[in-house]
């Protein structure tokens, strides 16, 4: 599968996405949409909601051949999944994705290290930066020090506008005292909305 990697700028080091979510999506007369996704694209929603988790290691495949390549990979001390916002869902696409690039880099992985600490609406029903800035303010902490003085990859699933990762980087840095945050995500949306 081909990817096309494109960097994301934030509050952290540096930041990639490994391609984008979604190439066009056009309104149909009866009010849905037909949508054409890049190849991760597809698998990342086949997997988050088709519960397909057989697409799980293909796509920890391709995000760990990618982290490998990074100047910075060497140094890092863990993977760090941002907790979800959906709880009802029979797993938790971001955490499975994060063991298994855990497993594939010999790297830790903990599930339980980042920690959203209140509920939160989902941002993609929220429209503009202030509110969903407001949303996210003192909805995450870190479990302990155990990364302090270290780098860490912060990991998703899919970069919208970017306000959940600058919320967890604020913290992994103010509270988990880490020396330096990189960011990776699956996919980007195409729009910042």
């Amino acid at each position: 599968m081909n990817i096309n990697p494109i960097k994301i700028e934030g509050n952290w080091r540096y930041g990639w996405a490994l391609d984008l979510h979604t190439v066009e999506s056009t309104l149909l007369p009866d009010g849905s949409f037909d949508t054409k996704r890049t190849d991760l694209g597809e698998f990342l929603y086949q997997i988050k909601y088709r519960s397909n988790i057989n697409l799980i290691i293909s796509v920890s495949v391709i995000a760990a051949d990618f982290i490998r390549k990074l100047d910075v990979f060497p140094y890092l001390a863990s993977i760090i999944p941002i907790p979800p916002s959906d709880l009802n869902r029979p797993f938790q696409p971001v955490f499975e994705i994060t063991i298994e690039l855990g497993k594939r880099l010999n790297l830790p992985a903990p599930i339980d290290y980042l920690i959203k600490v209140r509920k939160t609406t989902p941002l993609k029903c929220l429209e503009d930066h202030n509110s969903r800035h407001d949303q996210l303010k003192d909805a995450f902490t870190v479990k302990d020090q155990r990364f302090k003085g270290k780098y860490v990859l912060l990991f998703d699933d899919i970069y919208r506008s970017g306000e959940t990762l600058r919320s967890a980087t604020e913290v992994l840095y103010n509270n988990g005292l880490v020396s330096r945050v990189f960011v990776l995500t699956l996919t980007k949306t195409r729009t910042k909305r």
